[in-house]
């Protein structure tokens, strides 16, 4: 059953994370039951769980990667991405621009045909039925896909269990299990049964180790909250007190990439490049 998440196609929003284990899932659900609702496809999803696929691309050099991992103040990325089982639409491309701590989201939805002829075909141009924003920010991917010689390097996919304030302008919270990657030279959106999980302790800086379950995998849960800039909800920030949240960086495509080439992620430990992953 294919998935549509209606997202402004433009968004400046802070994005705080933090590691938590299983056990407070269900509780921090309870505790945002007042100010937030499940979305859609969680309340019709088992568990409440429904399933994302993301596509990375860098340039050949991983002109990106090496932007994320040196700090650099003002970095993006640029993902297509797609919900389900990756195999119909409606699909997306989506370029995250960091500065400091906020993160700016251009997003534009593929209707069926486009994907992945829109980077496969170089005729493609832009169709002018579009919505003028989804338009632009369809010729910004295409431009920077361009000037960067953008190639697919990996695909991830987890489960996500989502919610919308009720109660402010905009608030999201997500929480993602069972992080699994497979490289990836294609333009390709479906996992396929060589995936391997990277949630386990060699992406944790505290080291602790966290087991499989029978019902999501191995590691621990990356729960994200998401604002306006400048306008955090007091919610929020009761929900940070009340279970003693402590924000760490993680960047999914950083994290699968490293496990993916350095020794299953035992190497890039080391402090100094600790010390970047988490800002």
């Amino acid at each position: 059953m294919a998935i549509s998440l209606q997202l402004p196609p433009v968004k400046e929003r802070y994005e705080l994370k933090y590691m938590i284990p299983r056990e407070m899932v269900e509780p921090i659900t309870r505790f945002i039951s007042p100010y937030c609702t499940m979305d859609a496809h969680s309340d019709n999803a088992k568990e409440h769980f429904y399933a994302v696929n993301s596509l990375y691309f860098d340039t050949r050099g991983r002109e990106f990667l090496n932007q994320r991992l040196h700090g650099r103040e003002s970095r993006f990325n640029m993902r297509a991405r797609a919900y389900g089982n990756g195999d119909e639409p409606p699909y997306f491309l989506e370029i995250k621009h960091k500065t400091g701590t906020c993160v700016k989201k251009y997003r534009t939805t593929l209707a069926e045909g486009e994907w992945p002829r829109i980077l496969a075909d170089p005729s493609y141009r832009c169709g002018h039925d579009d919505e003028p924003t989804q338009r632009r920010n369809k010729e910004l991917f295409l431009r920077l896909a361009t000037s960067y010689a953008i190639e697919p390097k990996i695909l991830t996919s987890y489960r996500r269990r989502a919610f919308f304030s009720t109660v402010n302008d905009y608030a999201r919270v997500t929480m993602d299990i069972g992080l699994r990657y497979q490289l990836e030279e294609t333009l390709n959106l479906q996992p396929g049964a060589h995936s391997v999980n990277y949630d386990n302790q060699t992406i944790f800086s505290n080291n602790e180790h966290h087991f499989a379950s029978e019902d999501y995998g191995p590691g621990r849960v990356i729960l994200e909250l998401k604002c306006n800039v400048g306008q955090p909800p007091t919610w929020m920030l009761d929900l940070i007190v009340a279970f003693e949240l402590k924000q760490v960086g993680f960047s999914k495509y950083v994290n699968s990439t490293l496990v993916a080439h350095i020794d299953n992620g035992e190497l890039y430990m080391a402090n100094d490049l600790l010390s970047c992953l988490q800002t």
